[in-house]
């Protein structure tokens, strides 16, 4: 394996694969370099020197200004560089529509239900209106879980009782965002029945509520009102039961892979994430697009300071203005609140040898491949074209997942260079960018792609991805799952009464 990657050209600095100590040869574009001190995992160094005031260039672009000068071999990291970047800002439209040539068709085996929808997974969910029946919703999980025979719980696989505090005591927009996302997760094909929970004197009643849902099927949604029966626990297994029967109806059956459709998210992020994980989840993205699928990038936080590159392969000139609207919508949101647009990255980020935020959002929008942005979407929105989508959605993990799910993402794919055990109501995989992580943390982590590292090719670690993700759609269950995570986050952005 190399010592150290220069990822374009252009850049006057690399990246280090693996530490290097002070003193050490290094060889960077051709030229010698001895290293003035050590260079952690995931690092920069510099591979010329780069004087105070002037442009730190990595992936071919600007990640930061240098605050001092800094010589060749010199650790190039927070102490010696700064944000480049300003608050809103003017964009022009510059289309670079890179074409994506079709590839053979790929099959899953899902569940097609009644109203045409594709799922991957046949599970019963509990979704409160109101943080206030929670714990009921645990309690008739933890029952039905017990007390089903095991024929029914074999064929629905699990029951998931989901908790989050809001439904009531909000206002505005707030309230319209908890109501799109559970109404968004009662419609979610993934779940093969749901019992919807309410309390009764909640803002998002079980009435109120039904207005979002839209139509649905009575044998696959339940609701119950725990104010208006004697046991609501006893009632809930009742309808639990009800729901299980009906969702074991439900076979798997071959599916096109074009009715796949992928979220795409990261979250503790190193150095490394923008050389291995995110260009190989770029180059799934790529290949399911090409075979007619769907993925959907959110986070916008975390585009900043790469959004033109999202911005220039927007099919349109309209989606390219809607686009516009989604990073400065996102500004106004931090100068709303009063804070900094650019406070990021976390502690966590700098420890694996990020930067800035430029160095953070090129390497985090690698995810999304070269395919041409053909849908941007609202927070709360569904997903309504195939391709790739951006959704606006805090860059948060537990928020922007749900996010993913509540848009119509049957998985979630998300790159780590820390890692994280949580999940999101959906199928949520875990891909290391270094090897270390994924043998580390084996029951965190399904996927390595730190093998890119040990001289594999990115497109066909991406090639294995797509293959992962097809046995996984399939039914194979991820980490996440077999430890029983599964998280519901939504975004808040205003008064709580």
């Amino acid at each position: 394996m190399q010592d150290i990657i220069q990822i374009h050209e252009s850049d006057n600095v690399a990246v280090a694969l693996d530490t290097l100590s002070a003193g050490a040869a290094i060889q960077v574009g051709g030229r010698d370099i001895i290293l003035a001190e050590d260079i952690p995992q995931g690092h920069k160094v510099a591979a010329a020197p780069i004087l105070e005031g002037e442009a730190v260039i990595k992936y071919g672009s600007r990640i930061g200004l240098a605050t001092q000068d800094i010589k060749p071999g010199s650790w190039v990291h927070i102490h010696n560089v700064k944000t480049g970047l300003g608050d809103l800002l003017d964009y022009a439209y510059h289309p670079q529509l890179p074409e994506l040539e079709p590839t053979e068709d790929a099959f899953f085996q899902g569940y097609r239900r009644k109203d045409n929808k594709v799922g991957i997974r046949n599970e019963i969910w509990i979704i409160p209106t109101v943080g206030c029946v929670n714990k009921v919703g645990m309690a008739i999980e933890k029952r039905a879980k017990s007390d089903l025979e095991d024929n029914i719980k074999s064929s629905t696989k699990d029951i998931i009782a989901f908790q989050h505090p809001y439904g009531c005591s909000q206002m505005g927009e707030d309230q319209e965002n908890t109501r799109r996302i559970l109404a968004n997760l009662v419609n979610h094909p993934n779940a093969g029945g749901v019992l919807v929970l309410g309390l009764g004197c909640e803002n998002t009643n079980i009435d109120e509520l039904k207005k979002y849902i839209g139509d649905y099927d009575p044998d696959r949604v339940k609701f119950l009102v725990a104010q208006e029966c004697e046991d609501e626990i006893e009632e809930g297994l009742r309808l639990i039961r009800e729901l299980a029967t009906y969702a074991g109806s439900f076979r798997r059956e071959e599916i096109n892979a074009r009715e796949l459709v992928i979220g795409l998210k990261c979250g503790g992020s190193d150095g490394l994430s923008g050389i291995t994980a995110n260009p190989v989840v770029g180059r799934f993205s790529d290949l399911l697009v090409s075979k007619g699928g769907t993925t959907i990038l959110t986070e916008v936080p975390e585009m900043f300071g790469a959004e033109t590159i999202l911005m220039d392969r927007c099919e349109n000139e309209e989606l390219f203005h809607q686009t516009v609207r989604l990073i400065n919508d996102f500004k106004n949101y931090f100068k709303e609140h009063n804070q900094r647009i650019y406070e990021n990255p976390s502690p966590g980020n700098k420890m694996g040898g990020i930067t800035t935020l430029e160095d953070k959002s090129l390497g985090c929008t690698q995810k999304s491949g070269s395919s041409v942005v053909k849908g941007v979407m609202k927070y709360g929105e569904m997903v309504r074209v195939p391709g790739l989508n951006l959704l606006s959605a805090p860059g948060n993990d537990l928020v922007a997942a749900t996010a993913l799910a509540a848009a119509g993402a049957h998985m979630v794919l998300f790159t780590t260079g820390r890692g994280t055990p949580f999940a999101c109501p959906v199928p949520t995989v875990k891909i290391s960018s270094n090897s270390k992580l994924y043998h580390n943390k084996s029951n965190w982590i399904d996927f390595d792609a730190g093998k890119v590292l040990e001289a594999g090719a990115v497109d066909d670690v991406g090639r294995e991805l797509f293959d992962y993700v097809i046995k996984a759609a399939s039914g194979s269950r991820v980490k996440s799952e077999e430890a029983g995570y599964h998280d519901l986050a939504i975004f808040k952005q205003g008064v709580t009464l």
